[in-house]
């Protein structure tokens, strides 16, 4: 089927579709604040620039749309649902999107952080979100080796053994 836009309809309609912001986004940060956590939004020094960032906690969360994502659950109507026009763009791109996902995700554990994707689709059931957040935020602190280390020399900056200059920034 042709596309009924023109090129520049197209690409202005496009243009127009946020990354930030959007209900499924604003849905998992308001149970989030119901349970009374508190986050950072969009953290860019970040692999992937994570929807909510829990620093003390070192966990993220990403909201994922499930078309864009290419959420792979057979009950998840938009995420089986692919182009039916222009498929040497569009697959290759949705794809690329899945593997940097893959990639981020794998980042941020190398980094000592927990991450957590919610699905457009899982943001309908809210009971069963907001029981996964509490449980995901709940659950024990990671203890990745750089933590560690960033924690011990937080800890002797403190006490006053450690002056500032020679802290983790030295290693």
């Amino acid at each position: 089927m042709a596309d009924l836009l023109t090129p520049a309809q197209r690409s202005e309609n496009m243009r127009r579709i946020k990354s930030k912001g959007m209900k499924p986004e604003m849905t998992v940060r308001s149970l989030v604040h119901a349970l009374g956590y508190r986050y950072r939004l969009h953290r860019s020094d970040l692999p992937g620039k994570p929807d909510l960032v829990f620093s003390p906690r070192r966990k993220v969360i990403f909201v994922h749309g499930c078309f864009w994502h290419g959420h792979d659950n057979p009950g998840c109507v938009d995420g089986q649902r692919r182009p039916k026009s222009n498929l040497d763009y569009w697959l290759p791109k949705l794809a690329r999107n899945q593997q940097r996902d893959q990639a981020r995700i794998a980042e941020l554990g190398q980094l000592g952080w927990s991450a957590m994707v919610i699905w457009e689709c899982e943001t309908r059931d809210s009971t069963s979100l907001a029981e996964r957040l509490r449980h995901f935020l709940t659950s024990s602190v990671v203890s990745h080796p750089q933590f560690v280390r960033e924690r011990a020399a937080l800890g002797q900056m403190a006490a006053g053994t450690i002056a500032p200059a020679q802290s983790i920034a030295a290693e």
